[in-house]
């Protein structure tokens, strides 16, 4: 897919331009967690200034080109949010709910941190009428989960973590695929609750052109990728303790297609 380039003139939109000295050194938790603060504020003030950009900003809305004015233009209430942390891609993935009751939204947002500044930025936004959209259900659900950082000894690799978010992702195309679940996973598809992860999960849905964010520390890996044969953007991010799936979130923008033609959780 064609990426698109915008320039310094790009602020006009509402977006700021920098060049921060910490994106220049080594890549660390702290300077991640600055960007994840950077992109809650942002969207709380409805400003792109809040960020700390490279000269060249390259914004996707819903892995399609787009522009971050038109996404922050206005000040959003983040009512929750957690972040996923990968030091290895220096990037960072912002899992939140806004539950604004005109327009809410859950979002999923990676921001990754280069030379010059945070680009280039993916931003995917579910609302109503998109695959089984609650945002009040969505935060209920996610506050009452564990993701307590796993202890130093206990952690999985990164390839481990990723060979079994994999396994994850081809069994939704396909039903013999052999999944670690944990004794007691939980998925959240859009905001509806399943207890049981194996649960009403399809054999014929495709997870195609997948981009990871991986974070050994809390366990994690994000998603973003293209689901079943229309394609739709959507984020699938998994808690993953002791090489077995824990919690699964999955969340689809529809493209003004009611839910998608996805199937419903059962």
């Amino acid at each position: 897919m064609m990426k698109q380039f915008v320039f310094t003139a790009m602020a006009l939109a509402g977006v700021a331009v920098a060049t921060p000295a910490a994106a220049q050194g080594s890549c660390n938790r702290e300077l991640l967690e600055g960007i994840a603060g950077d992109w809650v504020s942002a969207v709380e003030k409805g400003s792109g200034f809040e960020l700390q950009l490279g000269e060249w900003v390259d914004f996707q809305a819903n892995l399609e080109i787009g522009f971050m004015g038109e996404f922050l233009d206005k000040p959003r209430q983040v009512d929750w949010h957690r972040a996923l942390l990968d030091t290895t891609s220096c990037k960072v993935m912002v899992e939140s709910v806004i539950l604004d009751e005109a327009e809410p939204m859950v979002l999923s947002t990676v921001l990754t941190n280069g030379f010059f500044g945070v680009s280039p930025i993916s931003n995917i936004v579910t609302k109503r009428g998109d695959w089984q959209f609650d945002a009040a259900a969505t935060a209920q659900h996610a506050r009452a989960e564990d993701w307590a950082p796993i202890p130093e000894g206990q952690r999985d690799s990164r390839d481990e973590l990723l060979a079994v978010a994999n396994a994850y992702l081809d069994r939704l195309g396909d039903s013999s695929v052999q999944v670690p679940w944990a004794a007691s996973c939980v998925r959240i598809d859009g905001g509806t609750q399943v207890a049981s992860c194996e649960t009403g999960l399809p054999g014929n849905l495709a997870a195609a052109d997948r981009q990871f964010t991986v974070d050994e520390v809390l366990g994690a890996v994000n998603v973003q990728l293209r689901l079943g044969e229309q394609r739709r953007a959507g984020s699938v991010t998994l808690r993953i303790e002791d090489g077995k799936v824990r919690y699964v979130h999955t969340m689809a923008n529809c493209g003004g297609d009611a839910d998608c033609g996805l199937p419903q959780a059962s």
